[in-house]
C-alpha cells in the first residue's frame, strides 16, 4: 500500500464514487470514504479494503475528521434534488469543504463537474461551475474535470437515452435533440480522476475532458439503435416542448424520475461540447490505445447489463429529501406508531431455494402475483413524483445493501435468513417489507412483514385505506414465493 498518500473520496456511494474507489484501490492506494452511514457501502466488494469514516458532509466536525492527514480528496457530491435553491446549498458545502481541506493540510482536491461554455447554461451547470469556484476560494489546489454526458452501465444519462430509443421508434422531441453534446465513456472519466491522484505535484486548473466525438443527442440514439439491432428511429421535432414538460415525458418513458431527469435535460439546452483551451493532454496523457468512441462505449455498457455486472447505477445515491423520500413518520416524542401485517407460512422446501425466491424478488422477475396491483401503485408513484417501478435491479439474482429494487431499497441483508426492504416510495409516513426465514423441526417457517410507521391521522387513513389490497396481495405473495421454491427444489432433485 501507499502509505504516503492518502486519498479521501466523498460520493462513494453513488454512480461514480462507487467504481472509483474499486478503481483507486487497484492502484494500491490508502483509501478512506465519507459516507453518512457505513451500512450503504458494506456491500460493495471494497469495502473491507478501504477506511470509512461515517458523518456528513455538511457537518464541520464531520468534515474535518474525514480530512485527518488526507493528501488528496475528492468531491464527487450533487444536491440537485434539494429544491429550488440546491445552487445555494451546493456552494455553502463546497466552500465548507475547501476551508476544512485548508485547515488539515490536504494537498489536492479533485472535482467532477460539468461542461459549461455555453452562455445559454442550466441553472444545474451554472450550479456546478459555482461549485468548482468554491472549492477553489482557498490555498487548496483544485483541479476540476468538467465532463458532459457519462455514457456506462448504469448511469442516468445512458440510461435515459437507453430507454427512450428502445420504447419509441417513432418519437416527438424537443429540438434540444439537435444540440451537440461531447459524451464520455465513464472507463475515461475514471482514468483521469485516477490519474489526478497520482500526480507529482498538485495542480489548480479547469480542464474540459469529453471523447474523440461530437455528436447530437438525436446522433446518439440512432447509433445506439444501430448498435442495439433496432431500426432507425424516426425523430420528429416540437418546438414547444419545453424543459419542464420534456422531463416529465422522460419520467414517464424511462426508469429515470421527472426530478432527476429535469437537470438532466437542462443541461442538453445548451451545447455542452469542451473547449480546446481547456485540454488535458500536457497535464495528463491520453490512456494507452486513445479515448473510447461512443459505439465502443455504448457496446461496453450494453455487454455490462446483458452479463448483469453493472457495478453501480444512477439510483445507488441517494439523498434524504429526494422528491421519492419525503416519507417521516411521527416525531420521537410523539412516539412512533408502527402498524403490521405479519404473514407466516410453513414449508418444507429447502433453506436454499427460498432464500434464491426471496433475494431475485422485483425487477423483472415480479412480485409474486397481483402484478396489475404493483404497476398501478408504481403508477400512482410517478404520477405525485416518485420512482415507481422502473428503477427495477441492478442484478436479477443478488441484492447487497444499499441496491434500489423498484419503488424499494435494501436496508438489511442477512445473507440466507432476513431481507429487509425500505419503501422509497410516496407515502404519508416510512414503511419496510421484510421476509425472514427461520428453520423449525426439519422444516422452514417464512415470516413475510409489512410495517409502517404513520405520519399523523392522514398516514394512519393511508395504511386502513390500502389494508383491503393487504389482504389480496400479501397472501399471494407468501405463496408464490414457497411455490417457487418448491419448483426450484423439484428441479433440481
Amino acid at each position: 500500500m501507499n502509505s504516503q498518500r492518502l486519498i479521501l473520496v466523498t460520493g462513494a456511494s453513488g454512480y461514480v464514487g462507487g467504481r472509483l474507489v474499486r478503481t483507486l484501490i487497484e492502484e494500491n492506494l490508502d483509501v478512506r470514504i465519507l459516507v453518512r452511514d457505513w451500512h450503504k457501502v458494506q456491500g460493495q466488494p471494497w469495502a473491507s479494503s478501504v477506511e470509512i469514516s461515517e458523518g456528513s458532509a455538511e457537518n464541520r466536525a464531520d468534515l474535518d475528521n474525514a480530512l485527518i492527514g488526507v493528501h488528496t480528496a475528492y468531491y464527487l457530491l450533487h444536491s440537485i434534488n434539494l429544491g429550488p435553491n440546491f445552487d445555494e446549498i451546493e456552494a455553502k458545502m463546497a466552500r465548507d469543504f475547501a476551508q476544512a481541506a485548508e485547515a488539515a493540510g490536504v494537498t489536492q482536491i479533485v472535482y467532477l463537474g460539468g461542461i459549461a461554455n455555453d452562455k445559454n447554461i442550466s441553472k444545474h451547470l451554472a450550479s456546478r461551475a459555482r461549485t468548482g469556484v468554491e472549492l477553489a476560494s482557498t490555498l487548496v489546489p483544485v483541479l476540476e474535470l468538467r465532463a458532459g454526458i457519462i455514457i456506462g452501465s448504469g448511469s442516468a444519462s445512458f440510461e435515459m437515452l437507453r430507454h427512450l430509443t428502445h420504447r419509441l421508434p417513432i418519437m416527438t422531441t424537443p429540438k434540444w435533440v439537435m444540440n451537440r453534446t461531447h459524451p464520455i465513456a465513464i472507463r475515461d472519466v475514471l482514468y483521469y480522476l485516477k490519474s489526478a491522484a497520482l500526480l507529482e505535484t498538485p495542480v489548480g486548473k479547469v480542464f474540459d475532458i469529453g471523447g474523440p466525438e461530437v455528436l447530437t443527442y438525436a446522433d446518439m440514439m440512432q447509433k445506439f439503435a444501430q448498435l442495439s439491432g433496432l431500426k432507425k428511429r424516426i425523430i420528429v421535432k416540437i418546438p414547444v416542448l419545453t424543459p419542464n414538460l420534456s422531463s416529465l415525458w422522460i419520467g414517464l418513458v424511462t426508469p429515470v424520475p421527472t426530478a432527476l431527469a429535469r437537470p438532466l435535460v437542462g443541461s442538453l439546452i445548451s451545447e455542452v461540447v469542451a473547449d480546446p483551451a481547456k485540454n488535458i493532454d500536457a497535464t495528463i496523457a491520453l490512456p494507452a490505445g486513445g479515448l473510447t468512441d461512443v459505439s465502443t462505449a455504448m457496446t461496453l455498457a450494453l455487454s455490462k447489463i446483458s452479463a448483469h455486472n453493472v457495478e453501480t447505477r444512477w439510483s445507488d445515491a441517494t439523498s434524504p429529501t429526494a422528491p421519492w423520500q419525503k416519507a417521516q413518520g411521527d416525531p420521537d416524542w410523539a412516539g412512533e406508531m408502527v402498524l403490521r401485517d405479519r404473514r407466516e407460512s410453513t414449508t418444507e422446501a429447502t433453506a436454499t431455494s427460498l432464500w434464491q425466491s426471496v433475494e431475485s424478488i422485483g425487477g423483472d422477475n415480479g412480485w409474486y402475483g397481483a402484478d396489475l396491483l404493483w404497476f398501478l401503485r408504481g403508477l400512482i408513484d410517478r404520477f405525485f413524483g416518485g420512482v415507481g417501478l422502473r428503477r427495477g435491479r441492478r442484478d436479477p439474482l443478488n441484492l447487497r445493501i444499499g441496491d434500489s429494487l423498484d419503488f424499494w431499497r435494501v436496508d438489511e441483508i442477512e445473507r440466507g435468513v432476513r431481507l429487509k426492504l425500505y419503501a422509497e416510495m410516496i407515502l404519508p409516513g416510512k414503511a419496510w417489507l421484510e421476509f425472514t426465514i427461520i428453520e423449525d423441526q426439519g422444516k422452514r417457517i417464512v415470516r413475510q412483514e409489512a410495517s409502517f410507521s404513520p405520519r399523523g391521522l392522514g398516514g394512519q387513513l393511508y395504511w386502513y385505506a390500502v389494508l383491503p389490497f393487504h389482504f389480496f396481495v400479501f397472501p399471494t405473495m407468501l405463496r408464490n414465493l414457497i411455490r417457487k421454491a418448491n419448483r426450484t427444489d423439484y428441479a433440481n432433485s
